[in-house]
């Protein structure tokens, strides 16, 4: 067992640790419950306002709600919107497959866009990488599901997941967080929060460990990678966060922080579905575990600063300034066929770095508000893999391997102007007005070449490898700048876009609002990471949204909001086969644009204050997306990937309090139904499944000891998140050797079921 304690997937995670106290901390035998509702505030319109008055389809979770549930990574937070995916991808422990109502990204490459938008502290995150970030102190998490370009701009076509943190309280304190579990889990929390003026300035400290063994284990390593680590599915991070707030008047609000994580959990095995044709490797017993040829080791590091600067001018005007500068570097090693031997192996790393700038502007007055921005962002991501076919190399063409490397970058620079405005037309009758002007420049090249060895990406990659100096390979993407017919040069193209929202709403009463509005959003364009030749760019996708919906509140104990949507996304990047006009008999596969999907969609949910004690609530998601073949893709479509006709959760909270405490009982049902994998193929499907998870946290009277027991995946469903599909089928339904040689069919699972018991102590 791995002793080591580490923090969870991502340094932004302390973010949320170190702002404040434990957002559940309050001194609940003070605390008189009713059986009446929350007044729940977010900022999903960048103002706060109460959520029953925000014509836009959002959840909002606060941070003793998510406590309750022992909700402890993003990826859980899908039991709780309707319609949402949040899910790890394949052969990764932190990279995020995001997708709402039907739109998302599944290809995690740089140079392909997210369609989910993330934000900590409107402060956006780039690339998927790291962004499975565990929840810690958060004020809330709100899911906004729709596009939302005007406000937001650009890969929030699906929607956007935005974490608000508790800004620190400004008293001197500190916290110690443990947790012990299933699998060895260790984790290991500490905060502190120190006065330096008081009322003036306060300095935050954190630094948390998050330890556990793999759910599975690797069965069988290739002799020739010396000692690997056999965990599979294991967690090894470590992070820290320092934060500076400045209230330097009564009405200005810095602050400036710094983070930093390194993840050591092992690359992710898969799971086989067929026993290996080539080599000894047939189904497992458990989901977990799996074979490799490649190192184990994975590695993991982002760090970055962010900067946000709040004035209120006077009681109508508020001024915001949001900058941040990020990085990130991983190594990776993505076993695609899970067998001991170099079928079809992808050693690779990623490099990405970002800054952006956003001047936001709030203003409000009796009858109207309006909020505007200007925006910035300048960011270069980058990578390099080797698709390695050693035996398929050895076996066809009797030379040593077969590496097919990538290298590239896709760089990124857009600027944008926004505007958004709420007119009162009467007591009753208001309407939302927006836009968004978006223009953005890409540049990219591309490196893909063959070579007949096993080529990893420097010396040392694997034991006794010596990376040769004849590794080199041809740039197939970008310009020649000197006419000497050899590409020099980065690729540039530009697009701009304006993106607008315009909406209705009736309150028809104190308790009951109703709206119709009407959103479009794009994701962007982009070059092909994986082109062969020097191709054009793929243009930017079109959501168009129409959306009608009642927010009401029955009385003081029961609450239903409830919307109807329908979505029509165009221009969907896929990847396309061109024929050559020179050559009728070539098929160029480049990244381009195909017609796209509708999506027509109910959203659900309830809360029911049954007692003072006694809360139950309600999130129902229904679907019916439909995808359309276009005669330029080499494969039919058959249907949209990640994306459940219904998902449904039920929840109930129970209150009790005693003489050792206050006790908070929570259970919840969540259901998935049918989904696939990709988009081109049903043999990477998952049947629905149904998951009960459960909890029981406490705290003393005075409020400075807490604790909780949590048992999740009660019922050990196993369920399919990710996979590979390499693998042909006849027409009698047998599976023939598809890439590699090879029936290389994968799956990988969501986690089995786990207990863990947390203590905590505030001083």
């Amino acid at each position: 067992m791995n002793t080591r304690m580490k923090l969870s997937a991502l340094a932004t995670a302390v973010t949320l640790a170190v702002t404040g106290q434990v957002a559940s901390a309050q001194n609940t035998a003070e605390k008189k419950r009713q059986a009446t509702l929350e007044v729940v505030e977010v900022t999903a319109r960048r103002t706060t306002e109460n959520l029953q008055e925000v014509p836009v389809s959002v959840t909002s979770l606060g941070a003793e709600a998510l406590s309750n549930a022992g909700v402890s990574v993003l990826t859980e937070v899908q039991q709780f919107s309707p319609n949402t995916t949040l899910q790890n991808s394949r052969g990764t422990n932190s990279t995020l497959t995001a997708f709402i109502r039907g739109v998302g990204q599944q290809d995690p490459l740089w140079g392909y866009e997210p369609g989910v938008g993330i934000y900590i502290d409107d402060v956006y995150m780039a690339r998927p990488q790291g962004a499975v970030l565990d929840l810690l102190n958060v004020e809330r998490i709100e899911v906004l599901r729709g596009p939302q370009g005007t406000l937001y701009g650009k890969n929030t076509i699906g929607g956007a997941v935005k974490y608000v943190t508790k800004r620190m309280s400004g008293d001197a304190n500190a916290q110690v967080d443990v947790t012990v579990g299933s699998y060895g889990q260790q984790d290991l929390k500490l905060t502190a929060e120190l006065p330096l003026v008081k009322d003036k300035a306060y300095l935050g400290l954190g630094y948390a460990d998050l330890s556990r063994d793999g759910f599975g284990e690797y069965l069988i390593i290739a002799d020739s990678m010396g000692y690997q680590d056999p965990e599979n599915y294991n967690k090894d991070l470590t992070a820290m966060r320092a934060t500076l707030e400045l209230t330097p008047t009564d009405n200005l609000f810095i602050q400036l922080a710094y983070d930093q994580t390194e993840d050591d959990s092992n690359a992710k095995g898969g799971y086989r579905l067929l026993p290996s044709l080539l080599t000894n490797a047939p189904v497992p017993g458990s989901v977990f575990d799996s074979y490799t040829s490649m190192p184990t080791d994975n590695y993991v590091e982002l760090k970055g600063f962010s900067l946000t600067a709040e004035w209120n001018v006077s009681d109508e005007l508020t001024v915001k300034y949001i900058g941040a500068s990020r990085e990130s570097y991983s190594d990776t090693n993505i076993d695609f066929d899970n067998t001991p031997l170099d079928i079809f192996d992808v050693p690779a790393f990623y490099d990405d770095e970002n800054t952006s700038h956003e001047l936001q502007f709030s203003y409000a007055k009796e009858g109207y508000s309006v909020v505007g921005g200007i925006y910035n962002y300048d960011g270069e991501s980058c990578g390099h893999f080797d698709a390695i076919l050693g035996f398929l190399g050895r076996a066809a063409f009797g030379v040593p391997g077969l590496t097919r490397e990538v290298t590239g970058c896709n760089n990124s620079k857009s600027t944008a102007v926004y505007a958004q405005s709420s007119i009162d037309l009467s007591d009753q009758w208001s309407v939302t007005i927006g836009a968004r002007y978006t223009e953005e420049e890409k540049d990219a090249f591309v490196k893909n070449g063959l070579n007949f060895s096993n080529v990893y990406p420097r010396s040392g990659w694997v034991p006794g490898y010596v990376r040769p100096d004849t590794a080199v390979f041809p740039q197939v993407l970008g310009r020649d700048t000197n006419g000497d017919g050899v590409l020099d040069a980065p690729k540039s193209e530009k697009w701009d876009r304006v993106t607008p929202r315009v909406g209705i709403e009736y309150q028809m009463d104190d308790q009951t609002m109703i709206y119709a509005s009407y959103g479009q959003g794009f994701k962007s364009g982009t070059f092909n990471p994986r082109a062969t030749i020097n191709e054009v760019a793929a243009d930017p996708e079109i959501v168009d949204s129409l959306e009608i919906g009642i927010k009401k509140d029955w009385g003081a104990s029961l609450r239903t909001n409830v919307t109807a949507f329908t979505i029509d996304h165009q221009d969907r990047q896929y990847i396309t086969v061109t024929p050559d006009p020179n050559d009728p008999a070539a098929l160029n596969q480049n990244l381009g644009n195909i017609k796209g999907s509708t999506v027509d969609g109910l959203e659900a949910e309830i809360v029911w204050a049954a007692s003072d004690a006694l809360s139950v609530d309600v999130a129902l998601g229904v679907l019916d997306g439909k995808i359309e073949n276009d005669p330029t893709i080499a494969a039919p479509l058959v249907g949209l990937s990640n994306t459940p006709d219904y998902t449904l959760n039920v929840g109930a909270t129970y209150y009790f309090d005693t003489a050792m405490g206050n006790f908070t009982a929570r259970a919840n049902y969540y259901y998935r139904d049918d989904y696939i994998l990709f988009e081109d193929s049903d043999l990477l499907a998952q049947d629905g499944y149904g998951m009960v998870n459960l909890g029981l946290t406490w705290e003393s009277l005075s409020g400075d000891v807490y604790g909780g027991l949590y048992v999740k995946n009660a019922t050990d469903e196993e369920y399919m998140v990710g996979g590979y599909n390499f693998v042909g089928v006849a027409a009698d339904g047998s599976y023939l050797p598809g890439l590699g040689g090879d029936q290389t069919l994968i799956s990988y699972y969501g986690d089995p079921r786990t207990v863990h018991l947390n203590f905590g102590y505030r001083f």
